[in-house]
C-alpha cells in the first residue's frame, strides 16, 4: 500500500468510526524536544531510574529527585506541542468521538486544545503530597523542595514512579474505551510498556482496526492492520487535512 492510499484508508476508517482511541507514547513528545526514557539516548541510559523515579529514591534523597524533576519541568515548559499534537486536537473537533490515551506526562495534548485525555503515567506539571496524596498548585515547582500545607509532607510530581500502580480509574477508563472503539491508532510508542502496550491488542480482540504510526518497527507492528512508517509531526497534519477534504465532499 503506497502512502497516499494508506492516508485515504486511514482517513475513511476514522470518518466511518463512531469511537476512536489515539494512544501516544514517548516518540510523540520527542518531536517537541522531550527526551525519551528508553533507548540508546534515553534518560535511563544516563541515570539510575530507582534513584530518580521511585518512592525509595525520593525518601532517601528528596532534594536530588526534586531538582531533577525541576529540570525536566523546565524542559517541558520551554518547549511546546508540535503540529502532530495540534492535528489531533483538530481531529477531535471534526470526528464523532476521539479519546486520547497518553503515556506522556508533559500535558502537551491539553495545551494543544485536546479534551478527554487520559494520562496513564500522570503529569509532570501537577503535584501532590507523598503522605496525604492531596493535589497542589503548579507554582510549587519554583524554588526549593516544598512541604504540604495540609500535613507537612514533601511535595512530589504527580507522575507514576517505578513500583507504583497506574491510577486505577484512569486505567479502567482506558481499557473500557479501548475495548469499545472502532479504530485505535498507536503513535510513537514502542509497545513494550504494559499495561499501555496491551490496549491496542484489547481493541483488536474486540473488533477494532489497529493503526500504527511509528518510524520504527515495534512489537505491535505484526498485529497492526495499517502501518505508517512516519513520525507524528510529519504524518498527522496530512491525515487531518485528508479527513477534512473527504468530509467536505
Amino acid at each position: 500500500m503506497n502512502s497516499n492510499s494508506a492516508l485515504d484508508k486511514i482517513a475513511n476508517e476514522m470518518l466511518q468510526a463512531s469511537r476512536i482511541v489515539i494512544l501516544t507514547g514517548a516518540g510523540m513528545s520527542a518531536e517537541s524536544g522531550i527526551d525519551t526514557f528508553r533507548g540508546v539516548k534515553g534518560y535511563w541510559s544516563k541515570y539510575n531510574p530507582m534513584e530518580l523515579a521511585s518512592m525509595d529514591g525520593f525518601r532517601k534523597n528528596p532534594e536530588l529527585v526534586w531538582k531533577w524533576y525541576q529540570e525536566r519541568y523546565k524542559i517541558v515548559k520551554n518547549n511546546a506541542p508540535h503540529a502532530g499534537h495540534n492535528a489531533i486536537s483538530e481531529l477531535q473537533k471534526t470526528l464523532s468521538e476521539v479519546v486520547v490515551i497518553t503515556q506522556n506526562v508533559d500535558g502537551y495534548h491539553q495545551q494543544a486544545g485536546t479534551d478527554n485525555v487520559l494520562e496513564l503515567h500522570g503529569s509532570i506539571v501537577n503535584f501532590k503530597c507523598v503522605d496525604c496524596n492531596k493535589k497542589h498548585n503548579k507554582k510549587l515547582v519554583d524554588g526549593a523542595l516544598n512541604h504540604c500545607e495540609y500535613c507537612n509532607g514533601h511535595i512530589r510530581p504527580d507522575v507514576v514512579w517505578f513500583g507504583e500502580q497506574l491510577p486505577f480509574e484512569t486505567l479502567k477508563e482506558a481499557e473500557n474505551k479501548s475495548s469499545d472503539c472502532d479504530v485505535i491508532i498507536s503513535i510513537g510508542t514502542s509497545s513494550e510498556v504494559y499495561p499501555a502496550a496491551g490496549l491496542p491488542i484489547l481493541a483488536k480482540n474486540h473488533g477494532a482496526k489497529v493503526i500504527e504510526i511509528n518510524p520504527n518497527d515495534t512489537k505491535l507492528s505484526k498485529k497492526a492492520d495499517i502501518i505508517i512508517r512516519d513520525s507524528a509531526k510529519s504524518f498527522l497534519p496530512k491525515l487531518k487535512e485528508r479527513v477534512l477534504q473527504i468530509k467536505e465532499k
